[in-house]
């Protein structure tokens, strides 16, 4: 491996961190405090500059770009806001990605060309109320008529749940507890049978849209079945095996925005006639702050080279993604600390940070889930 980033790694990240200055950091906290969820920044900001089809190849309309450039784009994005790098993350991994990974040449012209300029917006749905790791035993069934899927159930926590464009969900299509018996569907906004439902009210990533959906006789033509039926559940792990890696970017983008702002203030913060930084007691909470954060990203990098590569990423992913997500945590505490009273308020940065950075060890696989997959993987 090379640990010294391209030019054009180098130039791609100064341009996401230009534009987010740009766009994002004046709107944060607004859009944050309302739980708004700004798709118009996607469409008219994000799309443009590639941020949405980062891996997706140039003949679909995407950057054609590997996972470093990927993970450097997420990193950037959450430094300044978890919410927005969330939602990069969810639409460039899940949804994108699974089309992308295992759609057909016909389906990855009518929908990738669309999600990878930000024409239009991804969603991808697993999760249930009753099954989230679990998701062996999902009650949301699709049944065959003629051409067409006829599907039913409810999922739940799905990013842009409302404001999506298009959905890619797996859903069951055999007998319960049969890892061959679910099927994943593509499903366009304006399908009948497609609702929205409940929208959370979060803790944290609060501008970042999550939501119920529903399927009520739902009814998706044969083309949108992607790859052969039965192969969903297969489909969707390798598929998470990548969103794992964006969780970690996310923690760690999170991370370094915590410690950069607590660098900062450590340095402007006088007591005792001195800046605080001065003192041990805060100069080793930087410290170790800043060799764990090293520590999740050599792991990130470890596994994006294994992805560029097209190896088994299921271990390093894992591991990337549970280390960099509890130290995101911890990192965005230790940074409220820092600032004392001041880490409380809404008026400082740090606050957000503490709050968005929760999500990062429960989406896509709890931290417990990371170390079943580590375990399963170590003891094979």
């Amino acid at each position: 491996m090379d640990f010294n980033p391209t030019e054009n790694q180098t130039m791609i990240a100064q341009a996401v961190r230009d534009l987010c200055e740009r766009e994002v950091r004046p709107n944060l906290m607004d859009w944050d405090e309302r739980q708004y969820f700004p798709k118009e920044l996607f469409t008219k900001h994000f799309g443009p500059a590639g941020m949405l089809g980062v891996f997706v190849p140039e003949e679909y309309g995407g950057a054609g770009l590997g996972y470093h450039e990927y993970v450097d784009t997420i990193v950037e994005v959450a430094r300044i806001c978890g919410s927005i790098g969330l939602s990069v993350a969810a639409h460039n991994s899940l949804c994108t990605g699974h089309i992308n990974y295992f759609g057909n040449d016909a389906q990855k012209k009518k929908w990738l060309t669309k999600l990878a300029t930000g024409e239009w917006l991804g969603a991808w749905a697993i999760t249930e109320p009753s099954t989230g790791s679990d998701a062996m035993r999902m009650k949301c069934t699709a049944r065959k008529e003629g051409n067409e899927w006829v599907l039913n159930g409810t999922k739940c926590w799905i990013t842009h749940g409302i404001s999506s464009d298009v959905l890619v969900a797996i859903v069951r299509t055999g007998e319960l507890l049969d890892s061959k018996g679910m099927t994943a569907f593509v499903i366009e906004r304006g399908t009948p049978g497609l609702k929205a439902g409940k929208k959370e009210n979060k803790l944290g990533m609060r501008s970042s849209e999550t939501a119920e959906v529903i399927f009520d006789d739902c009814r998706i033509p044969e083309e949108n079945v992607l790859g052969n039926v039965g192969e969903g559940f297969q489909q969707a792990m390798k598929v998470l095996d990548g969103g794992r890696i964006s969780i970690a970017a996310l923690s760690l983008g999170i991370a370094r925005g915590a410690f950069d702002a607590s660098v900062k203030y450590a340095k402007e913060r006088q007591q005792f006639g001195q800046a605080i930084a001065n003192f041990q007691a805060i100069s080793f909470k930087l410290a170790d702050m800043a060799t764990r954060i090293e520590a999740s990203e050599l792991l990130i990098r470890q596994a994006s080279d294994l992805k560029n590569r097209h190896l088994k990423v299921t271990k390093a992913g894992a591991m990337a993604k549970y280390y960099a997500s509890e130290v995101c945590v911890w990192a965005s505490t230790e940074a409220v600390q820092i600032f004392g009273g001041y880490g409380y308020t809404k008026d400082f940065p740090v606050e957000k940070f503490y709050r968005d950075s929760k999500l990062c060890t429960i989406g896509e696989g709890t931290s417990e889930i990371q170390k079943l997959v580590i375990g399963r993987e170590i003891l094979k």
